[in-house]
């Protein structure tokens, strides 16, 4: 087996041999037992100023190839979200365009009427997100006028997302959360929007540990006042609310609050540290996923939910349970900075061309935490082709000092 040098807890250096790939099946037919989006990164062009503040310029060939290679192991895109760099490098000027993209791609899927996407349509194929980010957080004005001006910037990215197919996501807004007063003008903002759509939509809940301009969000720094809050929008505009996607990475609360949801609405597991049992469910209900380890562990991920298709629930618990490993550590703090891993490991299984991120995300991670991403998604079985991978794997070490 291939073998490298990978640095170790004591400042050393250690060998490590791979254990190898493992064979992942994709769907013969398409996935029903759980409903399942995986939060996709975006890809830079190598050449470009791939620099913090410098506009996003993409790669669109391997963009949308990373797209069409999670839809065929069954699996649907969340697009423009976190995962995606929104509010951390990608603009809204390149979110439009990919959203309009992925929308095109999405319809060539449905067309394409392919075994493990086969009767999906475009809205069950791909969900984008809809924020507020084109706004100049530090030139909003306060009170009537800033409200206004979130839903104003919701409007027009909802128009973005409703013409190119996709279902939309009520994301999470800095802007919303700097000028609400408090949970009313969370209430009046969010009921507006969800009247106004024609389609049923997913809200957004983002925990500040992936994004800390959303402290106090939904009008609360206390998280069972602001879940009151957040339940009774739900409540009072069930049939616009196709589900809920909260990222706090408490089990506890997913649990709690997937009880109280009204019948049909879903909840869509943001956990990326506990989304094994929360996927699996607890005998009387489970959480549907929206999950940014999805985009690096697709491949598992998908043959897990194969397995509940089948009925074998022990084993797609097992196959979930044998990469939680990497995703606590892809997701460990500074949290935020997870999109680093999943480019990485894009990088190393050949789905990129350079490991490179918009806005210079792909510094956000030191060199002995990705030397661990690469070990964990060995064990894990997710170095598609472990020669491919060493080989990138040591030119990254090599480059960065290690062992020379």
């Amino acid at each position: 087996m291939t073998s490298l040098i990978l640095p170790s807890e004591d400042g050393g250096t250690r060998e490590y041999r791979l254990q190898g790939g493992t064979a992942w099946a994709r769907p013969a037919a398409p996935l029903t037992a759980r409903r399942a989006y995986a939060a996709a990164h975006v890809i830079p062009e190598v050449l470009a100023d791939n620099t913090p503040g410098a506009p996003a310029r993409l790669d669109w060939d391997a963009t949308m190839a990373y797209r069409h290679e999670l839809w065929s192991y069954g699996l649907g895109v969340a697009d423009a979200m976190d995962t995606a760099q929104r509010g951390m490098g990608l603009d809204w000027a390149a979110t439009q365009q990919l959203i309009k993209r992925t929308g095109v791609e999405a319809a060539s899927v449905v067309s394409a009427n392919s075994p493990a996407t086969a009767g999906k349509s475009v809205r069950d194929l791909v969900s984008c997100g809809a924020g507020t980010d084109q706004l100049d957080i530090d030139a909003l004005p306060t009170g009537e006028a800033g409200i206004k001006a979130v839903l104003e910037a919701y409007r027009e990215q909802i128009a973005v997302i409703a013409e190119a197919g996709p279902k939309v996501i009520l994301m999470a807004s800095r802007a919303l959360a700097k000028v609400a007063s408090g949970p009313e003008d969370y209430l009046r903002v969010y009921s507006t929007l969800l009247q106004e759509v024609d389609q049923p939509v997913i809200l957004h809940w983002l925990g500040t540990m992936f994004d800390p301009a959303l402290a106090g969000y939904w009008g609360s720094g206390d998280v069972a006042t602001a879940t009151e809050t957040f339940l009774g929008l739900i409540r009072d505009n069930a049939d616009k609310v196709d589900g809920v996607k909260v990222s706090l990475l408490d089990a506890s609360h997913e649990v709690a609050l997937r009880a109280a949801l009204p019948e049909g609405v879903r909840l869509y597991t943001g956990d990326d540290f506990n989304y094994p049992e929360l996927i699996d469910g607890d005998g009387t209900h489970h959480s549907d996923a929206l999950l940014g380890i999805f985009a690096a562990i697709y491949p598992a991920a998908s043959v897990a939910l194969q397995n509940y298709e089948a009925g074998n629930a022990a084993k797609a618990r097992e196959i979930l349970d044998s990469t939680r490993e990497l995703g606590k550590h892809i997701f460990s703090a500074p949290t935020f900075y997870y999109k680093t891993g999943i480019a990485f490991m894009s990088w190393l299984n050949g789905k990129q061309q350079g490991f490179q991120m918009v806005g210079g995300l792909h510094s956000g991670r030191s060199v002995c935490h990705l030397s661990r991403t690469f070990e964990l998604a060995d064990k894990a079985g997710l170095l598609r082709d472990p020669a491919l991978a060493a080989f990138r794997m040591s030119d990254y070490l090599r480059i960065n000092g290690v062992g020379v």
